[in-house]
């Protein structure tokens, strides 16, 4: 069966506190989600500049880190359906990563990308493929899949044929190496995520879901408005064909991902309006 989730990452500013938290989780169960996806920087407790960092890039974690979130789960009746982690980290420590997974009952580690990273350069993308395939085959030996989550840096150009996502996908071993494709970010730049599905085929093994469109009401200042996330079914985004392509590969969960723009302006609001199209698609 295929799980439906929220990204934590959504969660920062409703995770203050326990009692907070807690009614946060009741309200994404009771909205017919199966689990949510974990972060490693908000499970634990983080330094005071990772949160700025993260509350300057629009995706404040607040200090959700010192909370119970394997009892909260638990009691709740969400499964953690993966961990979001970086590669340094699992380069450095491979064994306290996947002691976390294994903590929260999940045998999925997903890496989001890397910062201050030039995905231009065919050298480094071929470094990062080759890290990649060696994390992979240590977390594999411990029963963990590790999949590689993109963003829109991946979709600049290695050379004239191929963009750093091509390359990553071709350039790893299937055995090490999975993805969970973030359809929101090839749309934005310009890449069909349909297409990239078809090319992953089995190997996406979770699928990151958004919308894409404006809340602009009425006559528009100018010609041209921005995008930007919106709930399900809300956008433009044809996402009854990418979820039919993500269930035919028996993708392992379907993971609601949003940053701002959320109706009223409120998380738990948005991934309840999209709970209606998430419930519709995905059977149980």
């Amino acid at each position: 069966m295929t799980k439906k989730a929220v990204q934590q990452i959504m969660l920062g500013t409703v995770t203050k506190n326990e009692t907070q938290a807690r009614e946060t989780l009741k309200a994404i169960k009771a909205a017919g989600y199966d689990g949510i996806e974990l972060n490693g920087f908000m499970i634990k407790p983080t330094s005071f500049l990772v949160r700025t960092m993260t509350k300057a890039a629009g995706m404040p974690v607040g200090k959700g880190g010192n909370l119970d979130w394997s009892g909260m789960l638990r009691d709740t009746g969400l499964a953690a359906v993966s961990v979001h982690e970086d590669l340094g980290s699992i380069k450095r420590d491979p064994d306290a990563v996947i002691a976390e997974a294994k903590k929260f009952g999940t045998d999925k580690v997903v890496i989001t990308g890397m910062y201050r990273f030039d995905y231009s350069d065919i050298n480094a993308v071929k470094g990062l493929a080759k890290d990649l395939d060696t994390s992979g085959k240590i977390l594999k030996k411990s029963g963990i899949q590790l999949l590689y989550h993109n963003h829109n840096c991946e979709f600049r150009k290695v050379d004239q044929r191929r963009t750093a996502y091509d390359f990553i996908i071709e350039n790893t071993d299937d055995t090490y190496v999975s993805f969970e494709l973030d359809s929101y970010w090839p749309a934005e730049a310009g890449v069909s995520a349909l297409e990239l599905m078809k090319k992953l085929d089995r190997r996406m093994k979770l699928y990151h879901i958004n919308d894409r469109g404006t809340r602009v009401q009425g006559p528009s200042m100018t010609p041209i408005l921005k995008s930007d996330s919106m709930e399900l079914g809300y956008g433009n985004m044809d996402l009854e064909g990418l979820v039919k392509q993500a269930l035919s590969v028996d993708v392992d969960a379907v993971i609601l991902e949003t940053h701002r723009n959320w109706v009223d302006r409120s998380p738990i609001k948005s991934l309840q309006v999209s709970a209606a199209f998430m419930n519709k698609h995905i059977p149980r």
